[in-house]
């Protein structure tokens, strides 16, 4: 018999308004978080609800700033530590997802890295978009749903625009 846990949805600061949309959607609301800032520009997330035994579920694309991505992790670290069941991040902007290669000396792999940290902080499973190159998702050794944006864009679009009224090979994206 398979145990059920317990969702709950949190979000960074970078992605609150995608996360209140997702969870409205989902039919229910953003758990309870913050971030507190301290003055030397340094700033600690906190989760002001119990997550034991939770699947939680972290909202937060990490673009740069580098902070948006500091965040993410050490959300990943307090829900850990606080016992959740499960860590899932969801990144809708997945960052140094353009450095998936070595194509030069001397210069890092910042995809491949940023995989480690994730997993390193105690991410479970990561969901993402619109990977710069599908080699990314074997980077982690933990699962990765790379979920694709074009079906959504191509459905709005014939929709609003039927072909019997407009001809689509005239369409550019």
């Amino acid at each position: 018999k398979m145990a059920i846990h317990k969702i709950k949805f949190f979000t960074g600061r970078a992605s609150r308004y995608l996360a209140e949309k997702i969870v409205a959607s989902y039919g229910t609301k953003l758990g309870d978080s913050e971030i507190l800032q301290f003055s030397d520009g340094e700033f600690q997330p906190y989760y002001n609800e119990s997550i034991r035994g939770c699947t939680v579920f972290i909202i937060q694309s990490t673009f740069p700033s580098s902070d948006n991505l500091m965040e993410l992790l050490m959300m990943i670290d307090a829900a850990r530590r606080a016992s959740a069941y499960g860590v899932m991040a969801f990144m809708p902007y997945f960052g140094w997802a353009r450095q998936d290669r070595k194509d030069r000396p001397r210069v890092p792999i910042g995809a491949k890295l940023v995989a480690n940290l994730l997993v390193a902080a105690g991410a479970d499973r990561i969901m993402t978009m619109d990977l710069h190159a599908d080699q990314i998702q074997g980077f982690f050794d933990i699962p990765v749903d790379h979920l694709l944006g074009n079906p959504t864009f191509v459905n709005y679009y014939l929709e609003k625009f039927p072909e019997d009224t407009y001809n689509h090979d005239d369409f550019v994206v």
